[in-house]
């Protein structure tokens, strides 16, 4: 088929995000079932910095739960937006060894101390028999491996989305500790944050994309990036996109955006032939099994490098299909070999998707299927918008207003109705 649909050519994207979203999602929930109940016991809350103003307590009137929980979603928000812009100044002259450095020390201090944390817990409510030096040995090498993968070449693409996971999972069961008010105010400021720093002009992430853009070279974030495929049927290139949020330690946006790496490809194991499309464009490998195409990368050879003049055409440049006048080749179009860039989603999406369905753990299984639901189905309007429209858009806003909505409808309407039917042996 040579013209197919939209949801034909983004449908192996879109479940490779939703995918390991359901699983954090899920992980979350367990966490949450599990932990909750000794948790709560201590009746002490921590402080962080999304609650540095006021501290929620049960003895609280509406009123004051309320204001306060909107000042600590502001100062959170500033702290993010000042965060954000530090990381596009420091991006902007070139500290990106120290930038490097942040994020690996970032990585490890999640892995090892907040990972540890909730490590230790789940032995000590499922009575694992297990001593100290073990459990130490255990921390440091599932920390080191994590930092290695996520940073250095030469690991197995599995395992990177692995831990990215894990990052979004140790990152969401901690936020789930916030109170209630406090965890409803903030997710909803911080859906508004991301639709204003990806689309407003001056956004801070729509400016952090376009100086990376400039430079054809990686985000300096934590993002989870889908394997991209390259399939043998014609007609139009998958979606190759950024989808971002706001993480624990920066903020990510999206971008059209050429991804791989050609020593990951290299080291996933697989036998590799290359065909080559343009002489200085861009180099497609296949294999028999699995196909997977090579892309330029911001520090790879001369050889897999693209033009940079002019405004990117994500369906023509990213394959070199520009004849010698410069024109686009309509006989290139129609080539063989489709490839599929792959979506990158941010850190931030994962962890408050999964603060938004952990919340509702706590209350009902049932309110959790409804927020899954829901975000599932915002996360997957938000991709076919990005196939649509071709341009930048965040990722939190829909999916996040749709769980709090269904969440609050779940919990005053469905749920009250659902019980009365059932305690009344009422059957539809």
């Amino acid at each position: 088929m040579e013209n197919g649909s939209i949801l034909e050519s983004i449908g192996s994207e879109i479940i490779g995000v939703m995918s390991p979203v359901s699983i954090c999602m899920f992980l979350v929930v367990l966490l949450v079932y599990s932990l909750s109940s000794s948790s709560n016991s201590g009746a002490d809350q921590i402080r962080t910095a999304a609650n540095l103003v006021y501290v929620e307590t049960a003895s609280d009137s509406t009123t004051q739960k309320l204001e306060g929980s909107l000042l600590n979603a502001l100062v959170f928000v500033i702290l993010i937006a000042a965060v954000t812009f530090l990381l596009v100044l420091l991006y902007y002259y070139n500290f990106t060894g120290f930038l490097k450095n942040y994020m690996r020390f970032s990585a490890f201090f999640v892995l090892g101390t907040m990972g540890g944390s909730i490590f230790l817990s789940v032995i000590q409510y499922f009575s694992i028999p297990i001593d100290s030096i073990t459990c130490f040995v255990l921390m440091v090498n599932f920390t080191l491996v994590g930092v290695l993968s996520l940073f250095s070449d030469g690991f197995p693409i599995f395992l990177r989305q692995s831990y990215m996971v894990v990052l979004g999972i140790i990152v969401a069961a901690w936020f789930t500790k916030l109170p209630e008010w406090t965890t409803w105010t903030l997710l909803i400021a911080l859906a508004l944050y991301d639709l204003v720093a990806v689309l407003a002009p001056g956004g801070p992430l729509k400016i952090l994309v376009e100086l990376a853009s400039s430079r054809d070279g990686e985000l300096p974030a934590l993002v989870y990036e889908a394997r991209p495929v390259v399939s043998n049927r014609g007609g139009r290139t998958g979606l190759g996109m950024l989808v971002g949020g706001v993480s624990d330690s920066e903020s990510v946006e999206v971008e059209m955006v050429a991804r791989g790496n050609d020593t990951r490809n290299r080291d996933s194991g697989v036998e590799y032939t290359s065909v080559q499309v343009e002489s200085d464009d861009i180099e497609v490998v296949r294999d028999e099994g699995e196909t997977s195409p090579l892309v330029p990368n911001s520090g790879g050879s001369e050889h897999g490098r693209r033009d940079m003049q002019g405004e990117r055409s994500p369906l023509i440049e990213l394959l070199g299909m520009r004849d010698a006048a410069g024109e686009v080749s309509t006989d290139a179009l129609d080539t063989e070999v489709t490839t599929s860039r792959g979506i990158k989603l941010g850190l931030g999406d994962f962890v408050f998707y999964s603060v938004l369905v952990g919340r509702a753990a706590m209350y009902d299984l049932m309110t959790v299927y409804a927020c899954y639901l829901a975000i599932i189905s915002g996360l997957g309007c938000t991709l076919i918008l990005l196939a649509v429209h071709r341009q930048a858009l965040p990722a939190l806003p829909i999916s996040i207003t749709l769980g709090i909505m269904f969440y609050f409808l779940t919990r005053l309407i469905l749920e009250p109705f659902v019980v009365g039917t059932s305690t009344n042996l009422l059957m539809f």
